[in-house]
């Protein structure tokens, strides 16, 4: 389950939100999932406790324990997704070009290994590297932001600095 803390910034007594960037594929799967949540299985969980109260004994009653449990998760899930969603911020990578920003997807190769990687820059509720979806506020990507094709960019990672060439730059 992904969490994520939200931060609130004081400005003169002002508390605001930092806005959430987002590609608008990543703000559609959040969404839907949004979505899934509150029509499809938050209903089912309160079936399930419904059923689980009939049993008899709340005390000594595994399923509806159970089901409580997943309400929880449930719930707070949604929360987290309606707070994300109230504070997105869709940037369309298409509209974008030259240097490295949000939303770029970016072919880099390891100086020292010769091995290619490709990763696209994205906000954080919506990252996954084992898709290719690059947390802006990782590492890596905060050392290629402003960088351009050719470049070299070194990272520290706990493994010790990498070096990396940015071999293309694609916003789609």
């Amino acid at each position: 389950m992904f969490m994520l803390a939200l931060r609130v910034s004081s400005k003169d007594n002002d508390s605001t939100m930092e806005k959430i960037p987002l590609t608008r594929v990543g703000y559609t799967k959040l969404d839907g999932e949004l979505k899934q949540l509150k029509s499809v299985d938050r209903p089912s969980v309160i079936r399930a406790i419904a059923e689980a109260r009939e049993h008899g004994d709340l005390s000594e009653n595994a399923e509806y324990h159970a089901a409580r449990e997943q309400q929880s998760h449930i719930e707070g899930r949604i929360k987290e997704l309606e707070a994300i969603i109230s504070l997105a911020d869709i940037i369309d990578p298409a509209k974008q070009t030259g240097a490295i920003k949000f939303g770029a997807t970016v072919t880099i190769v390891d100086e020292d290994t010769d091995e290619e990687k490709t990763y696209t820059i994205v906000g954080e509720p919506e990252a996954n590297i084992e898709a290719g979806l690059l947390n802006l506020k990782s590492p890596i990507a905060r050392a290629m932001i402003g960088k351009e094709e050719g470049d070299s960019v070194e990272v520290r990672t706990p493994g010790g600095t990498r070096s990396y060439e940015i071999l293309s730059i694609v916003y789609k």
